[in-house]
């Protein structure tokens, strides 16, 4: 604001000093400036000009008022990480002790001059100190979020001015939540923050992530992802390392590559049912600095019940025969089968008991359900009612079952399935015309996908599995396949001469998925091949695993963190169908979790208004260790969820500086970020702070020292101009 005569006064005066400077220097020195030329005329003319404008200006005492935080009248909140990363040395010294100094030297004594100062330690929370000798880096984890959200509930009724954060950032929480900061943007409560430590890591290789699958059946063949990352040791060699309960399952030599992330794929075998702690590892490396995050423990549950698959086959023949011979010894796998003897005689093999299948398949879609997948093989779509396609198509659809299609003379374009809704469910395009069934031998091999998926995984090494494929004995036939769908996987092929047919695909379909196995001659891996040899039934057990193994039940568990860190609060969600699949808001449902101690404890689940057939509970894992939940529902069935609870390992990750999330606090508050090095201007800063109790203070402009010096350098540019241009 300005404090001298009216501000449009200001304006007529600065436009007529602009006006006359120009007539007075052209009536003064008219044949003088035309030996110039008129750029260099018009900066002289409006440098001095610039130079009576502001001497104008401070004629009218300009000013500024500002809001301030009351002197003594206000509490400044000072916030002091206080968990195991802030232990860590940078520069020589802890990040700790650096916060102590700069609080001692720096902070406290000028914040204090102005204000109550009112000290916090901060791990999972904060908890209020005297002084600093009480920290001492003793916090298992940092939950910068929760702590903020502590403070601003327990200083609701007190005149906070400000917050000030010094921290590493390092939140193990995953960042600060949307309604933490609209707490704090409600009560206009700024928080600044001091970033401590370094923001890029040396010589470190961190483990980030293992993926394993929520579930898989025994003695399944796992695959876990592990994600990575390495500073400074591009190149070098790394040995990884999965653990089951302590004991190594499976191992490989990596290489590390530069870049932000790595990921390794390793497998194993599942072992029996039960839950199973994994462990990934990667051995330490000659110079790192940090070797409490070379490793990642998972949960895995191991589910012991099989999965029974319905079988329908068109005709005798051998692939029939040695299908179910392949899989009679899975524990995890039972195959229930139809075999079309005759035209009117169906010859019936693994049933539960004599009534099952007797009137030939389902024509139910709650009996179709009862099975996890279906194998449809040398048999035309006509041997199936309009009511059992479409319950076939639902099967798959919505209960979320498997589907295989396999090739034969009555089989897909031969069988007609070219139409909705096998044509819909198939992963491929079916050819528009007949006679697409060979009885031709065929080589088959391996698409890229192939080579790296568990279904055609026939060695332990993947190199060791490849190579095998290449020594397969020919099929004995092939089918012309078509076109694999957008989204479909195509595993493998036949060789043709020159042609390649598909001859494996994938995909998923609704809550389900959809195969094809585009031949009817594997029995020949198995027939010609030495009897010790395995290849034939470990890929059919692998694909039936692959076909049934993932099949939901009527009831689906699930957990909102399979990993707690430092906290044992998590949700426990069920969804629930009945027996046509179909969601139930009325069911009884209740989760019993096996404690790592052995103990059992009970919680019931309630539906949620909001998402029929979703039922919700809340668990309480108070020790650390592994738990196994099972979820069930009386009369509809029950599903295993595993999770765990980890203490004191979150702080071993990620233990550079998190600028970005300091950063993006303070400006979400309309605070300020700092680093230790500036924040000696905090004290100065935050006493314009809007929140607290306030008043105005006006500051003058006119007799700043920045003021003399723009003057200053106005009469100066324009004596150096005159001089370069031989005005003077």
């Amino acid at each position: 604001m300005l404090l001298g005569p009216p501000v449009w006064l200001l304006g007529l005066a600065v436009l007529a000093a602009l006006l006359g400077l120009g007539w007075v220097i052209w009536r003064k020195h008219g044949q003088f400036l035309k030996s110039i030329t008129s750029a260099r005329a018009i900066t002289l003319w409006l440098l001095q000009w610039a130079t009576i404008a502001i001497l104008l200006l401070l004629l009218w005492q300009p000013a500024i008022s500002v809001t301030a935080l009351r002197p003594q009248q206000n509490i400044v909140a000072v916030v002091v990480d206080d968990s195991a990363s802030m232990k860590l040395a940078d520069d020589g010294d802890a990040r700790e002790k650096q916060a102590v100094e700069l609080l001692q030297s720096k902070l406290l004594p000028k914040l204090s001059a102005k204000y109550q100062v009112r000290l916090y330690r901060l791990d999972a929370g904060v908890s209020r100190i005297g002084d600093v000798s009480k920290l001492n880096g003793g916090g298992t984890a940092t939950q910068i979020g929760a702590g903020l959200r502590q403070l601003s509930d327990e200083t609701a009724t007190l005149p906070i001015g400000a917050v000030v954060l010094l921290s590493d950032g390092s939140d193990n929480s995953g960042g600060i939540d949307l309604q933490t900061l609209n707490n704090l943007r409600a009560r206009r409560l700024p928080v600044n923050t001091i970033g401590f430590g370094k923001t890029n890591l040396s010589h470190d290789v961190e483990l980030d992530d293992v993926e394993v699958p929520r579930k898989v059946l025994a003695n399944a063949r796992v695959e876990a992802q592990v994600h990575f990352r390495q500073h400074d040791f591009n190149g070098q060699h790394a040995h990884l390392t999965i653990l089951a309960d302590g004991l190594p399952v499976a191992s490989r030599d990596i290489i590390l590559a530069s870049g932000a992330e790595q990921i390794e794929p390793i497998e194993f075998n599942a072992g029996k049912a039960g839950v199973r702690r994994l462990e990934a590892r990667i051995d330490p490396l000659s110079g790192e600095e940090n070797l409490k995050n070379n490793s990642q423990t998972r949960v895995l549950a191991v589910d012991g019940a099989k999965r029974r698959l319905l079988y329908v086959e068109g005709e005798p023949r051998w692939e029939y025969k040695f299908l179910r011979r392949a899989v009679e010894d899975d524990p995890a796998v039972e195959i229930v089968s139809m075999l079309r003897t005759t035209q009117n005689k169906i010859y019936r093999q693994g049933i539960a008991n004599p009534n099952e299948l007797v009137d030939g398949f389902p024509s139910k879609p709650e009996d179709l359900f009862a099975y996890d997948g279906l194998i449809l093989g040398s048999v035309e779509s006509g041997f199936f009612t309009p009511a059992q396609q479409h319950a076939i198509r639902d099967f798959v659809d919505k209960r979320g079952g498997g589907l295989l299609f396999l090739g034969g003379h009555s089989a897909l374009a031969e069988g007609d399935f070219n139409a909705p809704p096998f044509s819909e469910l198939l992963p491929v395009v079916l050819p528009n015309h007949k006679n697409t069934f060979h009885r031709q031998m065929v080589v088959a091999e391996l698409t890229d996908a192939g080579k790296k998926s568990l279904i055609c995984r026939i060695e332990d090494a993947p190199d060791d599995s490849v190579n095998h494929w290449n020594i397969l004995p020919y099929l004995a036939d092939y089918q012309e396949a078509g076109t694999p769908k957008p989204g479909a996987i195509e595993l493998a092929r036949v060789v043709v001469g020159s042609n390649r047919y598909p001859l494996l695909v994938t995909e998923n379909y609704g809550r389900g998925r959809t195969g094809l196995f585009a031949t009817g001659g594997s029995w020949r891996w198995k027939m010609q091949q030495p009897v010790a040899d395995t290849s034939q039934q470990t890929f059919w057990r692998q694909l039936i695993r692959w076909t049934a193994g993932e099949t939901p039940s009527p009831v689906v568990g699930s957990v909102s963190e399979t990993r707690l860190l430092d906290s044992g609060h998590v949700e426990i969600h069920a969804e629930v169908r009945n027996k046509s699949y179909q969601p139930i808001g009325d069911a009884s449902v209740e989760a019993s979790v096996i404690t790592p101690s052995g103990g059992e404890r009970s919680v019931m689940l309630h539906p949620d208004p909001t998402a029929l057939g979703i039922y919700t509970g809340e668990f309480d894992a108070d020790q650390a260790g592994s738990y196994l939940a099972e979820i069930k529902s009386a009369g509809l069935g029950s599903d295993l969820v595993a999770f765990q609870r980890e203490n004191g390992s979150a702080e071993n990750f990620h233990r550079q500086q998190n600028r970005e999330l300091l950063e993006k606090l303070a400006e979400d508050t309309d605070g300020h970020y700092y680093t230790r090095r500036d924040a000696g201007n905090l004290p100065e800063e935050i006493s314009f702070s809007e929140s607290g109790l306030t008043a105005r203070e006006t500051m003058d402009l006119w007799n700043m020292p920045i003021i003399f010096f723009v003057l200053l350098m106005l009469r100066l540019s324009e004596w150096f101009l005159r001089r370069r241009w031989g005005l003077v």
